[in-house]
């Protein structure tokens, strides 16, 4: 109940205020039944800006520091994630990957739609990575389809890091649902799971026309930041060899 008071009473109408999203497919997603609705992820508001266009409910498997958090933005997503009905999936450990799917397949077996970004975390550079074979267990051991659906512009207007977005459009794209019947029984297979999420990605490639990258995101975001120069130190002779400022040099302590 408290999902469609927040998607059209209090949240909803704000959502197609600051995003005036457009959307393409939207039919493609069935009208009952169970699905995945399996698309990129290039920004924190992604969580918000479909859901808010699907007409049905849409559960997503969202990671558990999204349900932890502490200040004040913290506690307020905490809060929405635990009113929109929106289950937390601890992703550490051994176990974390066969725990996102088993609840992923209790919401498939209501007969619900179930949200998955498949990369397994946001972009951080704009480009689609390598999908987990976790929405391919899921469709195969569900059978169910999987929707593709691209998610464009949130990145330009609430990148990482920023709070609050900015005012702009997005664009929401849906494919046509992807039908691996003829895999059933085979969720096993492991070659049969890596071509099944290829296919998920490739989809999701044409529709987001983003470069594609045949690696992990998580990978990926390691490799960054283990790449990335460190920090200079924050007193200390600068560059050019003179004295900066510290703690009462300039007659402060500040």
């Amino acid at each position: 109940m408290f999902y469609y008071l927040l998607k059209y009473v209090l949240l909803g109408p704000l959502l197609r205020l600051v995003f005036r999203p457009r959307t393409e497919g939207l039919e493609r997603v069935p009208a009952r039944g169970a699905a995945i609705v399996a698309g990129n992820h290039l920004s924190f508001a992604d969580h918000f800006v479909m859901p808010a266009i699907v007409p049905r409910r849409i559960t997503f498997l969202a990671k558990q520091e999204y349900f932890t958090g502490t200040g004040l933005r913290g506690r307020l997503t905490a809060a929405f994630f635990r009113s929109a009905g929106q289950i937390p999936v601890d992703r550490s450990g051994q176990q974390a990957g066969q725990t996102a799917v088993e609840e992923g397949l209790r919401v498939l077996a209501r007969g619900e739609l179930l949200g998955i970004y498949p990369e397994g975390t946001r972009s951080h550079d704009g480009r689609l990575y390598k999908g987990r074979v976790g929405v391919a267990v899921m469709a195969l051991r569900a059978g169910v389809p999987v929707v593709p659906c691209a998610v464009l512009g949130t990145r330009e207007l609430q990148p990482p890091g920023r709070a609050l977005p900015r005012i702009g459009r997005v664009t929401i794209r849906f494919g046509e649902p992807l039908d691996f019947s003829r895999f059933a029984g085979r969720e096993n297979d492991r070659a049969v799971l890596r071509e099944v999420t290829d296919a998920v990605m490739a989809a999701i490639r044409e529709l987001s026309a983003q470069e594609y990258v045949d690696a992990y995101a998580q990978d990926a975001k390691a490799a960054a930041r283990r790449a990335r120069p460190p920090m200079p130190e924050r007193w200390g002779p600068d560059a050019r060899g003179r004295g900066t400022s510290g703690p009462g040099t300039d007659g402060s302590d500040a």
